[in-house]
């Protein structure tokens, strides 16, 4: 994986070591898990739209409470 990533974590993380990363390369969005950099997941632009659309909507609270 190129090392020009730029990966963003959330500003409600609080700078944690404990908090989901998000990068785009190319045409995929990336996420991974800081404690755990080397496992990356990667998806689609639309997929990762209609993902963040559902968190917005509030469809996946439960799994934070």
């Amino acid at each position: 994986m190129s090392a020009d990533i730029e990966w963003q974590k959330s500003s409600f993380s609080g700078g944690g070591e404990q908090c989901v990363e998000v990068a785009r390369q190319d045409e995929e969005i990336l996420v991974r898990e800081s404690d755990d950099p080397r496992a990356v997941t990667r998806t689609s632009r639309s997929k990762f739209a209609a993902f963040i659309q559902g968190v917005k909507a509030g469809e996946f609270d439960h799994f934070a409470q």
